[in-house]
């Protein structure tokens, strides 16, 4: 039905839908976590805090496992040296995402002890704060290469080292990343706590929008003039067999920008990050702040979607090999397999999202801290 060009093309979008969706869900309970100790002065705050997100954590955790998912069937070779390559960071984060938070979570409650609760406070802080550094960190690393290069058979060689991953553009991309999700958490909370939660939380969440569109300029002013992008020159024919070796990669500096200067249409996808950003701070105190997430939310499609949108066609650059890179054109499974899962997503993300949206609804309305989940 569909050639392999356009469904490699459609599941590059899906991925990038599929890491929207898990930030804009997820992330705002990572950044009510990170919030917690700045926002909730005592006990009946705290546990106030920590009801808005008790019922909706789980079920946000899916769209991660759909991501993850989908790297692992549709883009194999991605998924090899990601998940390889950046073990390390891979395991903090589920150390922390999926070990850590969940249980502070069930055993926070279990003792009236104040040490006890407070240290399980603490574990659920850190299982909010690192993973959205780590995100970002991980982002940033995608975007100045991976050090891997395959030989002759296909085989994967990572050639880095952990310190590779922390440079100053990667920290810089963590910290974005934590600014984005903590304006997105404290506009959430905004929504589902009264004052005095509520006033800090708009607060937070304004500080890290400012810094959020003051570094994402930096981060953009970094890609352009400062660092290094891929650009392929040989002829690559998006029908082809998946082989990642077949090419020819130059770096030059601001290749990340050439997207933008042949479709200047494209500009409108970091604009949205910035204008997303922009309108939370100023409609955070309307109503019930409900617009005010929304704009956060365009806010976080902005973001990803930039960097989306700069690496195109490439989905994971080598740095150490550069025909290694791997692109959307030839690191995907094939045809059959895309096809097959295109058909599998079209039946099961409608029930997922339907799903997810009558639980919001029956479990609407403002947290209180006498609520048991």
């Amino acid at each position: 039905m569909f050639d392999i060009e356009l469904l490699r093309l459609i599941w590059w979008m899906l991925l990038g839908i599929l890491l929207m969706g898990f930030a804009i869900s997820d992330g705002f309970d990572l950044g009510v976590a990170s919030l917690l100790p700045f926002v909730a002065q005592n006990e009946k705050e705290r546990r106030t805090v920590l009801h808005t997100i008790r019922p909706f954590w789980e079920g946000n955790q899916v769209w991660i496992i759909l991501g993850a998912g989908a790297i692992f069937a549709a883009w194999p070779y991605v998924y090899a040296v990601l998940f390889s390559g950046a073990y390390f960071l891979i395991f903090l984060l589920l150390l922390t995402l999926g070990i850590s938070r969940p249980v502070s979570f069930k055993y926070r409650d279990k003792l009236p002890n104040l040490f006890w609760r407070r240290f399980w406070d603490w574990i659920t802080f850190i299982g909010g704060l690192i993973p959205a550094i780590l995100f970002g960190l991980l982002a940033g690393n995608v975007i100045t290469g991976f050090a891997f290069h395959f030989d002759d058979s296909l085989r994967l060689f990572y050639d880095g080292s952990l310190p590779d991953f922390f440079h100053p553009f990667s920290i810089l991309c963590g910290a974005t990343s934590l600014c984005l999700f903590i304006m997105h958490g404290g506009i959430y909370l905004a929504m589902k706590t009264e004052n005095p939660i509520r006033s800090r939380s708009i607060f937070y969440s304004k500080i890290a929008a400012i810094f959020l569109i003051i570094l994402f300029a930096i981060g953009g002013f970094c890609l352009a003039y400062l660092i290094n992008g891929y650009e392929v020159k040989s002829e690559i024919n998006p029908l082809a067999y998946s082989n990642p070796l077949h090419k020819e990669v130059i770096t030059q500096l601001g290749a990340w920008m050439n997207n933008y200067y042949h479709y200047p249409v494209l500009l409108i996808v970091p604009l949205l990050g910035f204008l997303g950003a922009i309108l939370t701070i100023f409609t955070a105190r309307f109503g019930q702040s409900g617009f005010a997430f929304v704009c956060s939310s365009l806010s976080i499609m902005g973001v990803i979607g930039s960097v989306g949108v700069s690496l195109f066609p490439f989905i994971l650059p080598s740095s150490s090999h550069l025909s290694s890179s791997l692109l959307v054109w030839d690191s995907s499974s094939s045809a059959l397999t895309l096809t097959i899962m295109l058909f599998s997503t079209v039946i099961f993300l409608p029930i997922i999202l339907s799903y997810t949206a009558w639980i919001y609804k029956v479990l609407g309305g403002k947290a209180k801290a006498e609520e048991e989940y």
